[in-house]
């Protein structure tokens, strides 16, 4: 039996990875003023000029059932079962979508993360490790599911400036953090974004501190691989957060630069360190 590992492109993966992984994706869209383009195709920078220029934060469009139908139709000819990753249900109505066209074709197993970004890429790289140990659809989505809730996601902002944009930062709040350089903390928890802790000071000092404090909370790590993921964070901070996980253990770091998606939420400079706080399986 053929079975497909696959996910939307906020999993923010790139090229060679998903590759190297075998994932399939199906990309979100993003709308620039007049522009529509696809997430992996639009990029950060171009939606930090826009931002930048207009002073507006774009819209992100989740996959919609007819982009679903045509994608999931097309990876049903090469395989017997596909097992999806969304997006967190609470972020996006791309997880509903998917389980709506789910439903009607059948073979289809959408698993809602609960996470973001390289949270989601943790559980489906898990996932594509059962598949190569031959366990069945069932076996792999009750095994993945028993992890969604050690998958620890986190982020520490350069700026509040795009939740101010986005409503969910008041401008007391926004000037505040400008004036004391005060970089939040982000938690996704439940399938939810929170605040965690606030570092005040030079981004790389902040970084350095998120990091330890990090890995001090969720201190049960799978160590076979850890994530640092980034809006365009200078070579400092990602060495930084490299060095962190490398020293606690873990066996594998991989960099990857948050897409158009999730930077547009986030802001320029955003890094964050994910990976599964279960000690591993």
């Amino acid at each position: 039996m053929k079975i497909c590992i696959s996910a939307e492109s906020t999993i923010d993966l790139p090229r060679e990875l998903l590759d190297e992984f075998g994932i399939k994706t199906v990309p979100f869209t993003i709308t620039l003023g007049e522009q529509n383009g696809l997430d992996g195709v639009t990029t950060p920078e171009e939606i930090f000029e826009y931002v930048d220029r207009t002073g507006v934060l774009p819209k992100t469009s989740a996959v919609n059932a007819s982009q679903y139908q045509e994608y999931f139709s097309s990876l049903l000819k090469e395989y017997d079962e596909v097992i999806h990753f969304s997006l967190s249900a609470d972020m996006s109505s791309a997880c509903q979508n998917a389980m709506t066209v789910a439903n009607e074709l059948g073979h289809i197993h959408v698993i809602d993360s609960m996470s973001l970004s390289t949270g989601i890429a943790l559980l489906a790289i898990y996932a594509t490790k059962l598949v190569k140990e031959g366990l069945s659809v069932d076996e792999i989505v009750k095994k993945v599911s028993e992890r969604i809730p050690y998958d620890q996601a986190s982020f520490v902002l350069a700026t509040v400036d795009y939740l101010y944009k986005g409503g969910r930062c008041s401008g007391l709040a926004k000037l505040g953090a400008m004036l004391f350089r005060i970089r939040p903390q982000i938690i996704v928890a439940n399938g939810k974004m929170g605040p965690g802790k606030r570092y005040m000071g030079k981004q790389l000092e902040c970084v350095v501190s998120y990091c330890k404090d990090t890995l001090e909370q969720f201190n049960n790590p799978d160590l076979e691989v850890g994530f640092v993921t980034h809006s365009g964070a200078t070579s400092d901070m990602v060495e930084a957060a490299v060095k962190a996980l490398k020293d606690r253990g873990f066996k594998r770091v991989l960099v990857t630069n948050a897409g158009a998606t999730i930077s547009s939420h986030c802001g320029p400079k955003c890094l964050g360190i994910l990976y599964i706080n279960d000690g591993g399986r």
